[in-house]
């Protein structure tokens, strides 16, 4: 399994603090369901901005508080 990345954990923990499902969060943000689940678990490391300003506009947060 992989090391989880600063970026997963954050999405990760905002999501869930904001009782989210996978699912939900996928369709707040307009990005596939299988995308999520992979940046989440770190087989996307590297996702492009607009797909992080997508998941932050759908979380409420700045593209800055899951990057950090």
């Amino acid at each position: 399994m992989k090391k989880e990345n600063k970026i997963s954990k954050n999405i990760k923990r905002l999501r869930k603090t904001q009782d989210l499902s996978q699912d939900r969060l996928s369709k707040l943000a307009g990005v596939s369901y299988n995308s999520i689940i992979k940046i989440e678990n770190s087989a996307i490391t590297n996702p492009t901005i607009e797909t992080l300003q997508k998941i932050a506009n759908a979380l409420k947060v700045q593209v800055d508080d899951l990057i950090k």
